[in-house]
C-alpha cells in the first residue's frame, strides 16, 4: 500500500533532520507545515524551503496543545533535543518534549485520522548486548544515567504511541533512526561527524573519545529522510530500523574526514563519554522487505558531500 498525501505537519522541522524532511516532502508536490520552538535550531534553516508557496512555518513549543486549524494527512513527530550536547543542557525539556509533545503530535493525528509516524532512534537499544540489532531486541539502557533523558523520552514516546495505536486506533509508525549526518549539521553540536570535520578543516585534533573501536553506522539525511517517507506511505507501525548496516569504528570515520578533507591534524584520543554504545549497527531487513529502502549513498560520498557542505557555510 502507498499513500499520496496533500498536507503534512513536522514538528522539529527546523531541526537537520526535520528540514532535509520538508525539503523532500515539498519536491513531492506535499504542502507542509513546519512546527520548532527553535530551542535547537534556527528559523534560518528554513530559508531554502521559504521560497515554497507550500510551506509554513510555525513557531511552537510541541509541549504546548497544537494552534493548528487545518487538517494534516499526516504528522511526523521529529520534535525533541538530539544532540549530546543539547540533551544534556536541556533534560527536562527532553524528556518533556518526548512525553506531552508526543502526546500533542498523537492527538493532532487523532483528531484529523492522519499518518503519524515517530522519529525514534537507535539509542533505545543503549550499549546493546545484541549485534547487529533487530527490532525485537528490547535494548540495553541505563535508564538513570546522563544519557537517560534522551534515551527515555524515546521509549516512553514509543510506548505511548503504540498505546495510542491500541486504545484509539490512530495510524501510526515508528522509526529508529540510526547515527544520521550531512549537509546542515552545527559545528558544535556535540556529534561526531560535524565535529570532525570541523576540526579537520579548522587544522586541530580530530579528538577520539575512548579508544576509537566502538562502532557507528552512519547513515547521509538523503537516505534518512527517503526512509522515513517511505514508512509514513506504508500501513506498517513498525518500529522499524532507518541506517546504514556498514559498521565503521569511531577511528575509521575520524581518518576517512581526513583523508577527504586533506587535512594533516592528528587524532588525539580523550576521555570516553559515559555510557557510550560500543557497538551500533542495524539489521534493515525488515525495511527492505516491508518499506523497499535502503541507503543508497555511501561513506565516502556522503562525508564528501558533508565536508564540501561545511567548507561554504557561514562561521556560526
Amino acid at each position: 500500500m502507498t499513500r499520496r498525501f496533500e498536507r503534512a505537519v513536522v514538528t522539529g522541522g527546523a531541526g537537520f533532520v526535520g528540514a532535509h524532511l520538508c525539503e523532500l516532502l515539498l519536491e513531492e508536490d506535499v504542502e507542509v507545515i513546519a512546527v520548532d520552538n527553535l530551542a535547537t535550531s534556527s528559523a534560518d534553516t528554513l530559508d531554502r524551503l521559504r521560497r515554497h508557496d507550500r510551506f509554513r512555518f510555525v513557531r511552537h513549543d510541541v509541549t504546548q496543545p497544537m494552534p493548528l486549524n487545518c487538517r494534516a494527512d499526516v504528522v511526523f513527530h521529529l520534535a525533541s533535543a538530539a544532540s549530546p550536547r543539547d540533551y544534556l543542557a536541556l533534560p527536562i525539556e527532553t524528556l518533556r518534549a518526548g512525553s506531552h509533545g508526543t502526546e500533542n503530535a498523537l492527538d493532532l493525528a487523532r483528531r484529523d485520522g492522519a499518518r503519524f509516524v515517530l522519529a525514534s532512534t537507535s539509542e533505545v537499544y543503549g550499549d546493546p548486548l545484541e549485534h547487529p540489532q533487530q527490532e525485537r531486541y528490547w535494548g540495553n539502557v541505563n535508564p538513570i544515567g546522563p544519557r537517560s533523558v534522551y534515551d527515555e523520552a524515546k521509549r516512553y514516546a514509543e510506548a505511548l504511541t503504540s498505546a495510542y495505536r491500541r486504545e484509539h486506533g490512530v495510524d501510526t509508525g515508528i522509526a529508529r533512526i540510526f547515527n544520521t549526518y550531512g549537509p546542515g549539521m552545527r559545528a558544535h553540536d556535540g556529534r561526531m561527524i560535524p565535529a570532525f570535520v570541523d576540526q579537520a578543516l579548522g587544522g586541530e585534533p580530530l579528538t577520539v573519545t575512548g579508544t576509537g573501536d566502538q562502532t557507528r553506522s552512519i547513515c547521509y539525511v538523503e537516505d534518512t529522510v527517503r526512509g522515513l517517507v517511505a514508512l509514513a506511505r506504508s500501513g506498517h507501525p513498525g518500529p522499524v530500523n532507518i541506517g546504514n548496516p556498514h559498521e565503521l569504528t569511531v577511528r575509521q570515520v575520524a581518518e576517512r574526514i581526513k583523508a577527504i578533507t586533506g587535512s594533516d591534524s592528528p587524532i588525539e584520543y580523550v576521555d570516553a563519554v559515559v555510557d557510550d554504545p560500543q557497538r551500533r549497527c542495524p539489521d534493515i531487513a525488515l525495511a527492505r522487505d516491508v518499506l523497499g529502502w535502503e541507503p543508497k549513498i555511501d561513506a565516502d560520498d556522503g562525508l564528501r558531500r558533508t565536508a564540501a557542505w561545511f567548507r561554504r557555510a557561514p562561521l556560526p
